[in-house]
């Protein structure tokens, strides 16, 4: 049977991200998602809105990333997977279980003023802007002009069709 686990969302940091290191070298951060969600409630007529907290793990260069630019408050993007943590309450015996999303990539949004760190698009390694983007696009001159230069003499408003 087929299965797949994926997860992209959009929220706010909760705190700022905890960096640390596993015995092998590798970085680990963890930060915490505040994502809003709002719709209109027609029984009580009015605007409602919940929040749900998500726990994220990061790994490697993107948790170092993480833990150097990010900050509370900070709004990230992230994709990632599901996972399942279980453990026993140590004070309680209890079984425990949690889920948290393991993030396989992260895009950090906002302005550097929201919390530090870059804009989104920053530090890529594009040289100079695309020829397609709509900045740096420039119609040759004449382009969709009618001949002669000016704008086409329809004779009057009397042969306007509406």
């Amino acid at each position: 049977m087929a299965s797949f686990n994926k997860v992209i969302l959009m929220g706010n940091l909760t705190r700022d991200p905890q960096v640390r290191y596993t015995p092998g070298g590798s970085a680990v951060a963890e930060l915490g998602l505040a994502v809003n969600r709002s719709w209109f409630d027609k029984q009580t007529n009015s605007r409602r809105e919940e929040t749900t907290f998500v726990d994220v793990t990061l790994w490697g260069r993107e948790a170092e990333v993480a833990g150097e630019y990010l900050a509370k408050g900070r709004p990230v993007l992230i994709e990632g997977r599901l996972q399942l943590d279980s453990w026993d309450d140590k004070a309680t015996g209890q079984k425990r279980s949690k889920l948290r999303v393991v993030c396989e990539h992260m895009q950090m949004l906002g302005s550097r003023g929201e919390g530090g760190g870059s804009a989104p698009g920053a530090g890529r390694s594009d040289a100079g802007e695309s020829a397609s983007s709509p900045e740096s696009y420039r119609e040759p001159a004449g382009f969709n002009e009618p001949a002669g230069g000016g704008p086409p003499d329809h004779g009057g408003d009397d042969d306007v069709p509406f």
